[in-house]
């Protein structure tokens, strides 16, 4: 019972009470029927010739009539109770089906809002407020839910214009630091061994901070940029697979495109979207192997896949990755470099395009992302 739908508990509840009035209101009429009945039996006259003409009362209890008579009243007992029984069957099913469609109908505001709640997402929460001219059953409902999106949408821009704040203070003195630690080494190229490589360490921290506060500028302001642009994927796809070759190239991976599609949105942040995923693949997959990206269009989705031929992603972990800072393995992310956003940005890019970003295929062979972005009319970004 408790994986029924609430419609088909209301459906089954009211066909239940519609069935036990029918048989009590079945029951009742057939007692009362077969009682009068056999009132009427009791007090019927007969009438007929006899030698003189004249009229004679009917004896119920002549036993050459009793045999007919009892037929004939018995007959119509069975058929009238049969009757009554079909009636009942045949109401319960037609209040079974009226009321299935009855409370479908009366269901249908909790439809609605149960796939608004379904498209909420963090960059989207202004426009997932549900009218108040609803039911006098769900105003209360609804204003609670809007009073809740009213704090999340507080909330995620508290926590963006906080990111937004804090990276930009930190991008200023990082890439001074970088500038005096370069400055330094260019100066001092005669500095002894442990000089230097506590200077390449220190070059090398510093430029992974700067990336990483970038990354978190980017997307803090992600909300502020248009997403109007008709995009082009083969050719943009095309020019991310140029500006990643030397990459490619040093890693021993070849790269390879198929397909083409449109769509509309934020060319610069579609171009990074591809780009993450890409050099993500580059980094991850085995020397001598291929990075291949395709793209195409199915039912009005523009689906784009990257593959790698990388160690795989464990079956855990899939949604994980997406999230800010988190790294499957720790020291092979260090190896391959990285400050954990990329894939958290690309989720964000998604996100806003109305979209969406998984893990399709991972095995110790390789790792397939799959992206699906709409193809209509930009999200109007505030």
């Amino acid at each position: 019972m408790r994986r029924l739908s609430l419609q088909w508990r209301i459906t089954l509840m009211t066909a239940l009470l519609v069935c036990v009035m029918c048989v009590l209101m079945n029951c009742l009429i057939g007692y009362s029927g077969m009682r009068y009945m056999d009132s009427i039996g009791s007090g019927i006259s007969a009438c007929g010739d006899i030698g003189d003409g004249a009229a004679a009362s009917f004896d119920p209890d002549n036993r050459e009539l009793d045999e007919e008579l009892t037929i004939v009243v018995s007959n119509a007992q069975e058929s009238f109770s049969t009757t009554n029984w079909l009636i009942t069957i045949a109401v319960t099913l037609l209040g079974g089906v009226l009321a299935y469609f009855v409370s479908g109908r009366a269901l249908r505001p909790l439809r609605a809002f149960a796939s608004q709640v379904e498209n909420v997402q963090p960059s989207n929460l202004a426009d997932m407020k549900i009218s108040e001219d609803v039911l006098p059953e769900f105003k209360q409902f609804s204003k609670s839910f809007n009073s809740m999106i009213d704090r999340l949408d507080e909330g995620f821009s508290a926590q963006r214009q906080f990111t937004g704040n804090a990276a930009h203070e930190l991008r200023t003195p990082l890439a001074l630091m970088q500038a005096q630690v370069e400055l330094f080494s260019v100066e001092h190229p005669d500095v002894g061994f442990e000089e230097a490589a506590f200077l390449e360490l220190l070059q090398e921290q510093t430029e992974k901070m700067s990336q990483m506060t970038k990354t978190l500028l980017e997307m803090s302001e992600l909300r502020s940029v248009p997403c109007n642009d008709r995009i082009e994927l083969a050719p943009m796809v095309e020019e991310v697979l140029a500006d990643l070759a030397p990459l490619a190239e040093a890693r021993k991976i070849a790269l390879e495109r198929s397909g083409d599609a449109q769509l509309i949105g934020s060319d610069t942040l579609v171009y990074r979207l591809v780009f993450n995923l890409v050099e993500n693949a580059i980094r991850y997959s085995r020397p001598d192997t291929a990075v291949r990206v395709s793209t195409c269009e199915e039912g009005g989705r523009v689906i784009l896949r990257v593959e790698d031929s990388g160690p795989g992603i464990p079956e855990q972990f899939k949604e994980s990755i997406f999230q800010p800072f988190f790294r499957v393995d720790s020291s092979r992310s260090r190896e391959y470099g990285g400050v954990g956003l990329g894939l958290s940005l690309v989720w964000e890019i998604a996100a806003l395009h109305g979209g969406t970003v998984e893990v399709e295929v991972s095995s110790e062979d390789g790792t397939v992302m799959r992206v699906e972005l709409p193809v209509g009319e930009a999200v109007t970004t505030a």
